[in-house]
């Protein structure tokens, strides 16, 4: 996989292996260099999804505790310590990283560590560029990107001691010196009153950098630094804003850089549908075939359960519905979906869409025209693909709904007024409601869903739903008398029937290369973005 550059040529250099860069040298990395090595698309694919499940995981974390708190941090080293574990980027992962931070203590070990911890810094390097192939597209995702990486670059920045942290600084050129004892002694009451609780003994023990103000903005805006003629003088315990604030520009800057470039970078066919699926991606339990938490759901039952475990989105289009007695094609697809995750079998399913769309139209138009696709996703048409339903990020970015539609996420697509209305008609208590339009109006969709959850069910558990079939599972589990799961989606395995492919489509690596016109490529060919000519004459939205 070649990221690092463009050529127009045919040719393309095929570099097995992985040379030992500066960026494998130390443990935490600024990912300033591309790698330049050919990879398999499986293990592309292996690389994405891994660092994907490690970037959702500080996401979800994030969402159920203060950023920063020792909760947050708590939680989040024994998250990583899971994916570790389970053999997840283990360079990433790592949590005890002080014993590998300088080449020196790396010679030391045996050959076959030493190549283990290659191997390990190898895949956290690729698969950082390999995800920003993914995210660099739009500034939602560019934004998502960067703050989920920054907030793991803080965690494992703090993992570090002072040895560490100066092997960093050194190899990454940030020439931070601290101050001279004289120049500390003679501010020493300033830098004792510019931080709460600080004695003179402690500025004394402490090293303090001076750095521009403008690097800084996140102490000057919270008063933790003292001033001086555009200066700011650090503390070594907050250095790591001053670090942060370096990644944070440089990662920014790339991004959309790489945007520009994207339609040249990405003229390897095979990768398109693989880049856009990334985004998309759901790690969860897929709720495909199981046994429904409500149990034996029929079409009778759908009104009630509707009204007593249904998320907004599920209720939006039942009620719609059957007011309407119709629904259009996306509406059709989350919905019938959704009802085929809580347990309704084909044949119910086809007795309840037949019941309400014959109040308009004879039994005749619908067989010709609806029931086909409906046992297409139970998999009984066409590909006998067995789809699963889509999760809540599938629904808030994808096919947003136009005039006549009711599918999607209506904390992400109703308007303000409408939601509130909606809202009101649950009962639900005013200040509930203003809370939950606040998230709403900053982006957090599926924060104000799990809030809407709590409130509903009188709940002091924080919940971030992942999927609409986990809401309504954790819907029935508190009415059963059951504490919900939470909203964080458990660790996937192939025994629990968890995916880390894409909902809809299932696709390999293969397949994703047929649909792109590569009829004879396969899951062990080399992928690299040095010369691709296939993209040429290709739209990337004609995979969405």
């Amino acid at each position: 996989m070649e990221i690092g550059g463009v050529r127009r040529g045919r040719v393309r250099p095929r570099i097995y292996g992985s040379a030992y860069t500066v960026e494998h040298c130390h443990p935490i990395q600024f990912y300033n260099h591309p790698p330049t090595e050919n990879i398999t698309l499986k293990e592309f694919e292996e690389l994405a999804s891994e660092r994907l499940r490690v970037l959702r995981t500080v996401e979800t974390i994030g969402l159920r505790h203060a950023r920063g708190s020792n909760d947050y941090r708590s939680a989040l080293d024994a998250e990583m310590r899971k994916l570790w574990n389970d053999g997840i980027l283990r360079g990433l992962t790592r949590t005890k990283i002080n014993d590998h931070f300088e080449n020196e203590e790396l010679m030391k070990k045996t050959t076959n560590e030493k190549t283990d911890v290659k191997n390990e810094r190898r895949r956290d390097h690729i698969s950082h560029f390999i995800l920003r192939l993914a995210y660099c597209k739009t500034e939602d995702l560019r934004r998502w990107f960067i703050s989920q990486e920054i907030e793991l670059f803080r965690f494992r920045f703090q993992l570090m001691n002072n040895e560490g942290v100066k092997a960093f600084l050194e190899l990454h050129n940030l020439h931070y010196n601290p101050i001279s004892n004289d120049d500390k002694a003679k501010m020493i009451n300033e830098l004792k009153n510019s931080r709460y609780g600080t004695s003179e003994e402690g500025v004394d023990k402490s090293e303090y950098y001076k750095v521009h103000f403008t690097e800084v903005l996140e102490l000057v805006r919270g008063t933790k630094v003292y001033l001086e003629k555009g200066f700011a003088f650090v503390p070594e315990s907050e250095l790591v804003v001053v670090v942060v604030s370096a990644f944070r520009s440089r990662l920014s800057r790339d991004l959309v850089v790489m945007s520009r470039s994207l339609p040249r970078l990405l003229e390897e066919g095979r990768l398109l549908p693989l880049l856009y699926d990334l985004t998309q991606q759901y790690l969860g339990q897929d709720f495909d075939s199981r046994k429904s938490a409500a149990g034996n759901v029929t079409a009778n039952m759908l009104e009630q359960l509707s009204k007593d475990s249904y998320p907004l989105c599920m209720q939006n289009l039942h009620q719609n519905l059957r007011q309407y007695h119709h629904l259009k094609h996306w509406g059709r697809q989350q919905y019938g979906l959704f009802l085929k995750g809580i347990g309704l079998s084909l044949e119910e399913a086809l007795k309840f869409w037949r019941m309400e769309f014959t109040r308009i139209m004879d039994g005749d138009k619908f067989d010709k025209q609806y029931a086909y696709n409906i046992r297409h996703n139970y998999g009984k048409e066409g590909k006998r693909t067995d789809y699963t339903p889509l999760s809540c990020i599938k629904i808030i970015t994808a096919n947003p709904p136009a005039t006549g539609d009711f599918h999607g996420c209506p904390f992400r697509h109703f308007e303000v007024d409408l939601l509130r209305q909606r809202l009101q008609s649950f009962r639900l208590p005013n200040d509930g409601i203003n809370e939950i339009v606040d998230l709403v109006k900053q982006g957090h969709y599926q924060l104000a869903c799990g809030r809407h959850f709590e409130i509903r069910n009188n709940l002091d558990v924080k919940f971030v739903p992942q999927h609409p079939n986990q809401y309504f599972d954790d819907s029935q589990r508190v009415i059963q008398g059951l504490k919900p799961t939470g909203g964080v989606p458990s660790a996937p395995t192939e025994s629990s029937g968890i995916s880390l492919v894409p909902v809809v489509s299932k696709k390999t690596a293969a397949e994703s290369a047929s649909h792109c016109g590569n009829e004879f490529a396969s899951e062990s060919d080399g992928v690299d973005l040095v010369d691709p000519s296939c993209w040429d004459d290709m739209d990337i939205e004609e995979f969405k």
